[in-house]
């Protein structure tokens, strides 16, 4: 073959090369690519990418795809060795693809580095493409890359020129844009609207991966926005948007071009019809949704700004074309901008209108959207929502799960005074078909909104009892304190209640606990009111009604297997209280609570041990301990635990281990007794002798009442004192125990009142992004030294804070103990409590620091704040 080097002749050479060459290359070339022929000849062609991807794809089992694999790996590696291989192309092309399916191919990154290195276009092609897939910051390789990049953006080639750049875009690591940024600002002058629009792009990869080489970027990139060329637009309006969301600075800057974007959508919208840019008759929708994001972000607070983009966009809703989903798209980012800026008040509603219809489309993902985009613009504009009420409340019928939670959350949004009646009523339709899934939240929602719009107490009762039947187990445990609290505040509607209770009770209530246990509850209560009160106005009293048939229904409940030992407790309590309400049959209810004597559980045993000496020794205290509850205070926010003991299970464990940290501990005496007759052994641990591990607690002297220390005489009181009681239901009245007989305060705590705590005026710590958190003080008057701060945290926000996280801390002078919060998870116009406790024996002023992170809509968030206006009146 060498004689051919000395032939002008070119028709004597091999056709392959005269199809690749012409005489204007040297004698050098030929050589090569003569050698490159000889190479081709002396070694066997490798696998085709095409032939491999068949081969992978016959593959019937997962080891046959792996044998596959691994000899073509084991092939490309044999290859790699041979420093000049004419085969390295499509061995990095085949490589790529093995990279794609999970399998490790980092052995060819140096090979894709001399592919980027040969002059061959379609070498540096796949060079690039395989830096982009297995380059990474990482390897060493990374860096070896930047020399080559720099070359190729000198090249006299636009697709060289863009195949770097992209690259560039995709792996540049803060060293390396720092080194190439002058080259990609050089190359956003270019007269090339090719490479123009790829430096656009590349320089907005390099400023979201280091922003403080915004301002090298800013006179070139305003330049952009005066091409005719729509490709560098679209890529020019991207680069301002990413510039003005990360920097106040330049979104002051840029706030100059509103009339240039403004006269550019115009263009678009009045321009006719043109091939290149038109999709379904609109004209280059892609454009103007960039366009339209841009003017948000500038009008946003502005009233210039948006003053000035008023108009355009009322042409935009307007003439746009709505048949096809490309007309829709720039719809939702129109009707997303009138509500972010400063728009005017007809704007808006011609947005909220859209939104409407595109309630009315077939298309489920349209439908979905402007749910989604009502619930942001609710609190916005309420009455031009409040027009497609009827319209959200049919979408809570849809088959899709998806549009129906939205569609609950935006007609809880909706709920007001003047509505609160039909709306309700909606809902609880809504309540009694949904999916499980729906039924806490949905049930939660439905009580918050009655509390806080309910017209009337007998409605508001209703209202509850209506939820408790259609929710059945899924109803959360605040409901049943609520309604317990509401019955007990509600002196008029009681005998509504405990017949309107007792005709459900009646039912099968096996799969609705909570119901059965504010039925049990209400009726323990109000027992008298439900055989021998006056019959309720509107409501018919039970026909016939006998103590024996109540006693029989109890009974039921108490032996069904079905019941949770929660719904026991209420109902053994409840049907103790009876026996002081009923004028007969207390005999029986003394027999069935014997029989809990020898119960399995311990909890429902013990009940009934303690229990049953109300019927023998100490019957001349049964009355006296089981009277009525007077009327429930409405809950403080650490009062929560206290509801929980109250129907009878923590409802807030750790404000229950608050309250109990507050109350001395008494020195063991016959008097404790009292404690295991009213307590739980829900609490296993012994009541610690200090207090917030710091303030040591002095022993309580004995009271000497032969009463109350002959009380449980006959049990064995070896056992140390147990925990607060379960069910405080239980009361004294001042005719048993004195005045006198109060100096052990746990006892008197627990058969007369709760300690006493000094107010102290709250203050708002926190309020920001929607978010805000109020620290309430109180003082427990027994010990001077602590100071209980509750702390209150409330989204005031259309949008769920998830993952949120409440952190403090004081000086060391200071010791401070955090119990659990009530939830991570705050929905919008819902709240998180958490309860700290503070002492401070040298009465020092109180300073702290606080963290609070959580999650919303724009992504995580983590705010610092340091409080130190606590009054002073926390340590006097």
């Amino acid at each position: 073959m060498w004689p051919y080097y000395e032939t002008e002749d070119w028709s004597v050479l091999p056709p392959e090369l005269n199809r690749r060459f012409n005489p204007a290359f040297n004698m050098a070339s030929i050589k090569q690519a003569i050698n490159e022929a000889v190479e081709r000849v002396r070694m066997p062609a490798p696998t085709r990418l095409r032939d491999l991807i068949r081969q992978i794809r016959a593959a019937r089992t997962a080891a046959e795809e792996r044998t596959v694999v691994n000899k073509e790996c084991a092939y490309i590696r044999s290859t790699f060795r041979e420093e000049d291989s004419v085969w390295r192309c499509r061995n990095i092309a085949k490589l790529l693809y093995i990279h794609m399916l999970g399998y490790p191919a980092h052995f060819g990154q140096l090979e894709c580095l001399k592919l980027i290195a040969s002059p061959r276009f379609t070498d540096k092609r796949i060079g690039y493409l395989g830096a982009m897939l297995l380059l990474d910051e990482r390897q060493d390789v990374h860096l070896l890359i930047t020399n080559c990049l720099k070359n190729d953006l000198n090249s006299s080639t636009q697709f060289v020129i863009g195949l770097a750049l992209c690259t560039l875009g995709a792996i540049a690591s803060p060293e390396m844009a720092r080194d190439l940024a002058a080259e990609v600002e050089r190359l956003m002058k270019s007269p090339n609207a090719y490479i123009r629009k790829k430096a656009a792009l590349c320089a907005f990869r390099i400023i979201r991966r280091v922003p403080e080489l915004m301002e090298m970027f800013l006179p070139a990139t305003r330049s952009l926005l005066t091409e005719k060329n729509h490709g560098v637009l679209i890529t020019g309006v991207t680069l301002i948007t990413e510039m003005c969301e990360n920097s106040i600075d330049t979104l002051n800057h840029f706030k100059k071009i509103v009339p240039n974007l403004v006269r550019i959508l115009k263009n678009l919208i009045l321009a006719g019809y043109s091939p290149e840019h038109d999709v379904s008759g609109v004209s280059d929708p892609f454009l103007q949704v960039k366009i339209l994001r841009l003017l948000r972000i500038l009008g946003r607070n502005d009233v210039d700004a948006s003053e000035a983009m008023n108009d355009i966009l009322a042409q935009v809703a307007t003439n746009t074309e709505t048949s096809k989903n490309v007309g829709n798209t720039i719809l939702y980012e129109t009707v997303l901008s009138i509500m972010d800026i400063k728009s005017e008040s007809g704007l808006r509603v011609l947005a909220v209108n859209i939104l409407g219809r595109f309630l009315l489309n077939n298309d489920k993902n349209i439908r979905y959207v402007a749910l989604n985009t009502l619930l942001k613009t609710v609190y916005v504009d309420t009455s031009a929502v409040q027009r497609h009420r009827s319209t959200i409340l049919e979408c809570l019928k849809d088959p899709d799960v998806s549009i129906r939670r939205r569609a609950m959350e935006l007609s809880f949004a909706l709920v007001n005074s003047n509505n609160i009646r039909t709306m309700m009523k909606e809902l609880l339709l809504f309540l009694e078909r949904a999916d499980p899934e729906f039924k806490a939240q949905c049930s939660s929602n439905i009580v918050m909104s009655a509390e806080r719009f309910a017209p009337n107490k007998r409605w508001h009762l209703e209202t509850l009892f209506k939820v408790l039947v259609a929710a059945g187990n899924y109803v959360r445990d605040d409901v049943v304190a609520c309604t317990i609290q509401l019955i007990s505040e509600a002196q008029a509607q009681q005998g509504y209640a405990v017949c309107a209770l007792w005709r459900a009770l009646e039912r099968d209530t096996a799969d609705k606990q909570p119901l059965a246990q504010v039925a049990t509850w209400c009726i323990g209560e109000y027992g008298d009111l439900l055989l021998y009160g006056p019959p309720s106005e509107d409501v018919e009293a039970p026909v016939n009604l006998t103590e024996d048939e109540v006693i029989d229904v109890y009974q039921r409940l108490l032996w069904s297997p079905q019941n949770t030992v929660v719904t026991k407790q209420y109902t053994l309590l409840s049907l103790t209280k009876l026996s002081t309400r009923f004028q007969q049959g207390n005999e029986k209810i003394r027999q069935i609570i014997d029989t809990f004597g020898s119960n399995l559980h311990i909890e429902l045993q013990q009940r009934g041990v303690e229990f049953s000496q109300l019927f023998r020794k100490y019957e001349h205290l049964r009355t006296a301990l089981l009277e009525r509850m007077p009327p429930m205070e409405t809950a403080k926010p650490q009062a929560n635990g206290i509801i929980g003991l109250v129907n009878g299970e923590s409802e807030i464990e750790e404000d229950k281990t608050m309250i109990l940290e507050q109350l001395p501990v008494a020195a063991p005496s016959d008097s404790s007794a009292l404690l295991d007759l009213l307590g739980s052994s829900e609490f296993d641990t012994e009541i610690p002798a200090v207090v917030d591990n710091n303030t040591p607690v002095t022993a309580a002297p004995v009271i000497n009442n032969n009463d109350l220390l002959d009380l449980l005489g006959g049990l064995d009181l070896s056992t140390p004192i147990s925990a607060p009681p379960s069910f405080p239901q239980v009361q004294s009245t001042p005719q048993i125990f004195s005045p006198t007989n109060t100096s052990n305060f746990l006892v008197d705590g627990l058969l007369n009142s709760s300690p006493v705590q000094n107010e102290i005026p709250s203050l708002v710590a926190f309020d920001k992004l929607g978010l805000k958190i109020v620290l309430k003080l109180e003082r427990p008057s027994e010990t001077p030294d602590l100071l209980v701060i509750n702390m209150l945290a409330q989204n005031v926000g259309s949008m769920e804070l998830t993952e949120f996280l409440f952190q403090a801390a004081v000086p060391k002078t200071f010791q401070l103990q955090m119990l659990s919060p009530s939830g991570t998870v705050i929905p919008p116009l819902g709240q998180v409590t958490q309860v700290m406790k503070v002492t401070n024996i040298n009465k020092a002023a109180l300073r702290m620091r606080l963290r609070i992170s959580y999650t919303g809509d724009s992504g995580p968030v983590l705010e610092q704040t340091e409080v130190n206006n606590f009054p002073p009146l926390a340590w006097q």
